[in-house]
């Protein structure tokens, strides 16, 4: 493996830094003066709060450190720097590279199984602690490792764990207090399992609903962030100075993404924020001098970047406002990966984030690559001097405070085993007043609002009785895609929850997603949203809902026309342009992503039996709704905001307030914004789905990849190109095919005649070993073209990504008829083929493009 490490001087141990990485140059010395125009990219620290750790220094616990230090050799200190996902380290590979940590990506579960029962969770957490702790041969010290999971809504990895609203949904709460009560289960319930570090909370300030993790964020507005700080850091790790802090039912909290995540251009997830230095400290950097004066231990940095610098490279932030300024004495972790996009850095090499200040490399898949380059950089000096020591004092600083040193193995620490905690009455009542208290009614006209649930009652739209879309991303898996309603034991979807109350007064509900109905209703409940996505993978061009499928408004028209009054449930992880589906109900509730405990939602539809109010809405509108698709960003308080509902919205039952009819003009012709690419980032488009057929077996329908990878027939499993988990790699285990499947029937006749191609960015990693490979298309019942390719698979490169063009001419020359074209494309591959897919759509300019063959 070459390594080149970054020409960098070796400075005196112990000096005082502040480190600034511009482009490739390392800069040390001291700070840039106030009045001096800085680089792009580089702060003033001197600008920041100035703060001090809450946390009293400890001669005791710092002369701890020291002794162990010093025996440490400088393999264990780099192994305690980099920082492995379980589905790519095992606890053997632990007891050779002595990583100080391990992680649980959003798809990473123990044994593979996204599903895996909470006690595979603690065992596998034990397994992982006594191969850190194995001093066998005499060879490495006694290091316990942290582990660490996306613990963002609940213990959202395991199953039957409280699913608490996403953050969009809490900041409409503005409860503080709630947000500590959240904090305490959630971190009560990652205990039993014995994870004892959460990635969490998110302190982004979104301003750009366009950005796929909008819903991760609690506000737009930096001073709900703010308030919430500290109480989510204090419930998940305890008070500082007090006996169970760290310990017992807490674990070690982390505010993240330092800095700036939520104010990239056009919310663009990873992107840039364009913005200046003041804007950086006091919109995107509000939540966290509550978040370090309430003693949070760790920090993830962001994958983004500022004004063209990235973070995990920035060490004017890291270093000189952090850790110096703000006092910041816990340890610094960067995102997935997040090490390979900074200048000098790749996959395999993450000297230079660890250079600019971030202390542990999250290296989920490049763990081993990065663990080597770091000790090759230590042994040839050209690390700072000091500086893999200033880390290492950093991860141990925490590992004692959190006393894991003396706790033993997980399963034999506080609430470890008692799985009675994941779901609890107790959790799932605080989760559903959660629900209940984040709900915003942005129309109710003429009352219809609280229905009478002795009378009868439709349940209508996808969303009413499905838990995916009720509980949005990172739910048991990182998209919180492909799971069942058997993966949410003891859950409640809004549709049962409606039916039950509606039964227990005596009523009678009737549930149909079509808004078909038995019996005249009084009212009608539609339920219909988003469906889940996570980073990246949720990003918008424009904040339209579905462009091209108005499937949910034609529902809501055709119960209007019934004359039947209709209340709108809308599901989302963020606002979104919704004029036409408001002005088509007669109540219309922003329900955001509230997760398990769908009866918060029919706790304030509903009356009681008796026919009074259970409950009033709460909620007020933490972020702004767009008045067009094209309003983004909103620019809060900015000249020309004019939002259709504005930051504080929110009518209830005791302050009702008139809406009237809304402007239908979107801003665009949404017509142009139909489905170019059908796949992208490891997912299909909205409605699309992948159909597997082999030659045995029936066929079955895939939206997203997990639980795949061991398919008998055709196996599929995440892979990163790009980013995380963004491409598709698919092998033929058996002779079959793979289709895209599109919602609806396309009409391709413009696109063909204008020589518009199938554009696919793949990787050929194992060939046809056979004749018998087709690419084809279905264009309705008993018609289909197919293209022969074994010459084309057979000459393509192996192992190297590219963009293939297929034109579709070429099927239309095979008698495809392009005018309704059901599958614009589909593999049929023998047996042993092996492909990767990271993007398929439709356009013009591809590297390489497909030959039509001879009929």
């Amino acid at each position: 493996m070459s390594f080149n490490p970054l020409p960098t001087p070796r400075l005196p141990a112990r000096r005082a830094l502040v480190l600034a990485l511009t482009g490739s140059v390392l800069l040390a010395g001291v700070a840039i003066a106030a009045e001096t125009q800085p680089a792009a990219g580089s702060a003033h620290p001197e600008l920041w709060p100035q703060q001090r750790s809450p946390i009293a220094p400890d001669p005791k616990l710092e002369k701890r450190i020291d002794a162990l230090i010093a025996k440490m050799r400088v393999e264990e200190k780099v192994g305690q720097v980099v920082q492995g996902d379980i589905a790519s380290i095992t606890p053997d590979d632990l007891k050779t590279y002595r990583l100080g940590s391990i992680l649980a990506g959003g798809s990473s579960d123990p044994g593979g199984q996204y599903n895996a029962p909470a006690k595979a969770w603690l065992q596998l957490a034990d397994d992982f602690y006594a191969a850190s702790m194995d001093t066998s041969g005499g060879k490495y010290n006694a290091i316990p490792v942290i582990f660490g999971v996306d613990a963002v809504h609940g213990h959202n990895n395991v199953v039957g764990a409280t699913l608490f609203p996403h953050n969009i949904g809490l900041g409409a709460t503005h409860d503080p207090a709630l947000m500590g009560q959240i904090a305490v289960a959630t971190a009560a319930e990652m205990r039993a399992t014995g994870i004892d570090w959460t990635f969490a909370p998110t302190l982004a300030v979104p301003q750009d609903d366009r950005w796929g993790r909008t819903y991760e964020g609690y506000s737009e507005n930096p001073a709900v962030v703010r308030s919430y700080a500290g109480p989510l850091i204090q419930g998940l790790q305890g008070k500082p100075g007090t006996k169970d802090f760290l310990k017992g039912a807490h674990v070690v909290a982390t505010a993240k993404h330092f800095l700036a995540d939520g104010g990239t251009f056009e919310g663009r997830d990873q992107g840039d924020a364009h913005i200046d230095e003041a804007t950086l400290r006091d919109v995107h950097g509000a939540g966290y001098p509550p978040a370090l004066k309430a003693g949070v231990q760790a920090v993830m940095v962001s994958f983004s970047s500022w004004n063209g610098v990235k973070m995990s490279g920035n060490a004017s932030l890291l270093e000189g406002v952090l850790k110096q300024r703000m006092g910041f004495d816990g340890f610094v972790v960067s995102d997935w990966n997040g090490h390979a996009s900074v200048p000098g850095g790749s996959r395999e090499n993450c000297v230079p984030s660890f250079v600019a200040g971030v202390d542990m490399i999250m290296a989920p898949d490049t763990w081993k690559g990065c663990y080597e380059h770091i000790l090759a950089a230590e042994n040839a000096h050209t690390l700072p001097a000091g500086r893999l020591d200033e880390a290492v004092r950093r991860i141990l600083r925490v590992k004692f405070r959190a006393g894991m040193f003396e706790a033993g193995k997980p399963s034999t620490r506080g609430v470890a085993g008692q799985f009675e905690l994941l779901g609890s009455a107790e959790h799932r009542a605080v989760a559903r007043r959660a629900v209940r208290e984040s709900l915003v009614l942005l129309k109710n006209e003429n009352k219809v609002l609280p229905l009478d649930p002795r009378k009868t009652l439709l349940i209508a739209g996808d969303g009413a009785d499905d838990m995916m879309m009720q509980s949005g991303g990172w739910t048991l898996s990182w998209q919180g895609t492909g799971l069942t309603p058997q993966d949410f034991p003891g859950a409640q979807t809004i549709g049962a929850a409606l039916r039950e109350q509606v039964g227990k007064a005596g009523g009678k509900a009737e549930q149909s997603a079509d808004g078909s109905y038995t019996t005249r209703p009084d009212a009608a409940v539609v339920v219909f949203g988003e469906t889940p996505y996570a980073e990246f993978q949720g990003d918008l061009k424009v904040l339209a809902y579905r462009p091209g499928d108005d499937r949910d408004l034609k529902l809501l028209r055709k119960l209007k026309a019934e004359g039947i009054p209709v209340v709108a449930v809308f599901l989302s992880g963020r606002p979104l342009w919704m004029n036409r589906e408001i002005n088509a109900a007669d109540a219309f509730v922003a329900a955001w992503l509230p997760g398990s405990e769908g009866g918060g939602v029919a706790d304030v539809l509903l009356r009681d039996a008796a026919g009074k109010v259970q409950h009033d809405f709460r909620g007020t509108l933490s972020y702004s709704w767009p008045r067009t698709v094209l309003q983004s960003p909103l620019n809060v308080g900015q000249p020309g905001y004019d939002p259709q509902f504005a930051y504080g919205y929110g009518v209830s039952y005791a302050k009702p307030a008139k809406v009237g009819a809304l402007s239908e003009d979107a801003g665009m012709d949404l017509a142009t914004l139909g489905s170019e690419t059908f796949f992208t980032r490891g997912t299909p488009a909205t409605g699309w789905t992948l159909r597997v057929q082999s030659k045995v077996g029936k066929p079955r329908s895939l939206s997203q990849a997990s639980g795949q990878k061991d398919a008998p027939d055709v196996a599929i499993s995440p892979v990163d190109y790009k980013a995380q988990e963004d491409a598709w790699r698919i092998e033929w285990k058996q002779d079959g095919e793979i289709a895209f499947v599109a919602p609806r029937p396309l009409d391709l006749v413009r696109e063909t005649n204008g020589n518009v191609m199938l554009l696919v960015t793949m990787r050929v990693d194992v060939p046809p070993k056979r004749q018998g490979a087709e690419l084809f298309m279905e264009c309705g019942p008993g018609c289909s073209a197919a293209l022969p390719v074994d010459a084309a698979m057979a000459n393509a490169p192996r192992d190297a990504w590219g963009k293939v063009g297929i034109p579709l001419k070429c099927f239309s020359e095979r008698n495809g008829q392009m005018g309704q074209v059901s599958v614009p494309l589909g593999w049929k591959m023998p047996a042993g083929t092996v492909l990767s897919v990271h993007e398929v759509g439709f356009g013009t300019d591809a590297q390489h493009v497909l030959e039509c063959p001879a009929k």
